[in-house]
């Protein structure tokens, strides 16, 4: 934890020198305890390419009219894009429909879409500017437009530097008996780098954004190491990107074929007492499977309680690590303790090991451990997440 967040890792951004830094201490951890690499794979890592492209010149015509280039965002790998209605696949999104989730969704697929999204969605487009947006390499390029209607013809053209960096999940295995049934504990390691100063602090340490979910999946694997083999196959991942656009568990989710996914477990900020104290923990989408059921059932007779999400209009079930095998039927949950109401260190220069309760934190990995362990032994089988079209 102290190590993670420290500020030799300033701030764990992804697609920077430093968050090697600290996926080589994860991958040192995972080797001193002895655990294998995902199959397939040579060595702990995942690397898979992010593209980016930065618009320099931008001309866009919809039904007639020129759209403002601040009301154009590019997601691709060509220098030049010359497009003509019927060039690429052409998606209309209305009034009220999640434009980020959307175009965060379209990332790993492959091939040319323009996306028309209506007007009130800028907001959402000036957030997608400001993450920075990269794209799969190999996949193609979209681009989102702005306009008030869904329009019939367009012609843009765009030019664009682009650039292209290795970006890396860190992920370990137990096998199990079962070679094709997964259960996998995960956590976000990358954070926000360096930001706006705070009493002179510029470095976003993260220690509960995440490094308290990346301690504590480092800990599960450890623990389960010594235990016997396991009936279900064990992976522990580690995530890059989940600040910029959920890129690293978008990566691995398409590794694995969903209905081989027994039940994933997200760890996301648990450094802090939950709004019931300590001993307790909540569950995202409680109620789109029966696993958190199955997990407290695993707890009685302790003095640990999961509950259901208490901060439900904020989404929290398809904002996470969890959200790409979620949408494809998995039951993968976040488990969290941070009180997205009222947690005050969130996303400042402030989330430092020094404000977490390391005490609190034991004892809600020991209940991850416990609670798991009728779905690893194959005795309990969660249902499915009802998939998202």
């Amino acid at each position: 934890m102290q190590t993670l967040s420290s500020d030799q890792m300033m701030g764990r951004m992804a697609g920077t020198p430093y968050i090697d830094k600290a996926a080589d201490l994860i991958a040192g951890e995972f080797k001193k305890a002895g655990l294998k690499t995902m199959t397939g794979q040579t060595n702990y890592f995942q690397v898979f390419q992010m593209v980016k492209s930065q618009a320099q010149e931008t001309s866009v015509v919809a039904d007639g009219e020129k759209i403002d280039p601040e009301d154009v965002v590019v997601l691709g790998e060509s220098e030049q894009l010359n497009w003509k209605t019927g060039d690429a696949e052409k998606i209309w999104i209305e009034k009220g429909v999640n434009l980020g989730q959307k175009v965060f969704g379209m990332s790993g697929e492959k091939g040319n879409r323009i996306v028309f999204a209506d007007t009130s969605n800028r907001r959402s487009l000036r957030r997608l500017k400001s993450f920075g947006l990269r794209r799969f390499g190999g996949l193609g390029n979209i681009v989102v437009v702005l306009t008030t209607k869904d329009p019939a013809n367009y012609e843009l053209n765009i030019k664009s530097t682009i650039s292209s960096a290795p970006y890396k999940n860190v992920v370990a295995m137990i096998p199990g008996k079962r070679t094709d049934e997964f259960v996998v504990f995960s956590g976000h390691y990358d954070h926000l780098g360096i930001g706006k100063p705070l009493n002179g602090d510029t470095i976003y340490n993260g220690a509960n954004d995440d490094a308290s979910g990346t301690t504590a999946v480092v800990t599960l694997a450890k623990y389960f190491s010594k235990q016997p083999k396991p009936e279900r196959t064990l992976l522990f991942v580690t995530f890059t990107a989940e600040e910029s656009g959920g890129y690293g568990a978008t990566y691995f989710s398409r590794q694995l074929a969903p209905e081989k996914v027994i039940a994933m477990f997200n760890i996301e900020m648990i450094g802090t007492e939950s709004k019931w104290g300590k001993n307790s923990a909540y569950i995202t989408g409680f109620d789109k499977s029966d696993m958190g059921q199955l997990l407290q059932e695993n707890l009685k007779g302790t003095v640990f309680n999961f509950y259901p999400d208490p901060y439900p209009t904020q989404n929290l079930f398809y904002r996470s690590d969890n959200a790409t095998l979620a949408r494809l039927g998995v039951p993968a949950h976040t488990i969290s303790t941070s009180k997205m109401d009222t947690e005050k260190f969130y996303h400042t220069a402030d989330d430092e090991f020094e404000t977490l309760d390391m005490d609190n934190m034991t004892e809600i990995i020991k209940s991850i451990a416990e609670s798991s362990k009728g779905i690893i032994s194959g005795k309990q089988t969660p249902s499915r997440v009802k998939p998202l079209n």
